[in-house]
């Protein structure tokens, strides 16, 4: 569920330093396994890391964007699949896109297949099936991703990741950004992120008036600091 800034942030085009797939991949599986040492807990996350830096950073269809990440997180995971937990993940990912693709199945029946999402790989693929199915729609995908019987809040959130990377913010309806609690601080963050705080560039030893600016504003919470 925390993984998604990664992709917004390391996925952009503009960086310092272009960040490969499988650095990407890496990163949002160190950060899950902060908690959630198991395969199937960093794998989910790393493939969800570099499907939202794919569809916040590049003019690529969902479809396509799902793809990719599959292909990459293959490339990352696969040959090292001993215990078949890839294999596990995988398997949900394919059944998931097949279901998104099944008009005579209900999105109750199709997540129920899936499973409830009380663990990362049955909550991704049901945030990847409601995405595909509603791709053009946030609203019936969030409707979809959050009314069933099992972790309806980590699946809404998920579907919302990839759907708000892949339609932007414009596609979010207004009564569901009203009342929303910290929006302002939402919105700056992610901007931060996206477009301008370079935390790549510490490595090179810099010191510019901008890495100063963004190490008050971030490390010290120096909100009075001005360039």
């Amino acid at each position: 569920m925390r993984v998604a800034p990664i992709g917004l942030h390391f996925g952009r085009k503009n960086m310092y330093r272009p960040v490969a797939p499988h650095e990407i991949m890496e990163i949002g599986a160190e950060v899950a396994a902060l908690t959630h040492g198991h395969p199937l807990g960093y794998i989910p996350a790393a493939a969800l890391s570099y499907l939202i830096a794919l569809l916040a950073n590049d003019d690529m269809g969902l479809e396509d964007a799902v793809d990719e990440m599959c292909y990459q997180t293959s490339c990352e995971y696969d040959s090292d699949d001993e215990d078949g937990f890839y294999g596990d993940f995988r398997e949900l990912i394919d059944k998931a896109r097949y279901l998104a693709e099944d008009d005579n199945i209900s999105d109750l029946n199709a997540i129920r297949e899936l499973g409830e999402g009380w663990v990362a790989e049955e909550a991704l693929a049901i945030a990847v099936f409601c995405a595909l199915r509603y791709s053009d729609d946030f609203e019936k995908a969030i409707i979809a991703a959050v009314n069933h019987d099992g972790d309806s809040d980590s699946t809404g959130a998920i579907t919302g990741n990839i759907l708000g990377a892949y339609l932007g913010l414009s596609s979010i309806p207004d009564h569901f950004l009203q009342n929303l609690e910290l929006k302002d601080v939402i919105m700056e963050i992610a901007d931060d992120l996206f477009n301008d705080c370079p935390l790549n560039s510490w490595d090179m030893g810099g010191n510019t008036e901008e890495e100063i600016m963004w190490e008050n504003k971030y490390f010290h919470n120096n909100k009075n600091y001005k360039r």
